[in-house]
């Protein structure tokens, strides 16, 4: 059993990460940030949960990018090949679930 006090967790960098669970090659980890991580994709799908703080998360579409702001609370689904940036607007603590070593 683990209880996590997301409010309570920071990294010693950005991006840094407490490992949740692992369920089966899926895995669940928070992350705190305070800088944007890079345009990626990942080994495909994400789920993405701003738990608090506000993230500008930039996607692209057919080529053409675009940007919905995430507040806390807020889930973004990320699809096989969706190429994505999340960017915080100050601190942001993250929920991640998504294949274990993906990107």
């Amino acid at each position: 059993m683990k209880i996590v006090r997301s409010k309570d967790f920071t990294a010693s960098r950005a991006w840094g990460a407490m490992d949740i669970a692992n369920m089966g090659g899926i895995t669940t980890r928070l992350h705190w940030t305070d800088q944007p991580y890079k345009w990626h994709v990942n080994d495909g799908e994400e789920v993405f949960v701003v738990l608090d703080g506000s993230v500008d998360m930039h996607y692209r579409v057919e080529g053409e990018e675009r940007v919905v702001a995430l507040h806390a609370g807020d889930v973004f689904h990320a699809g096989v090949g969706c190429e994505h940036l999340a960017h915080p607007r100050g601190e942001a603590r993250i929920l991640v679930i998504e294949r274990e070593g993906s990107v």
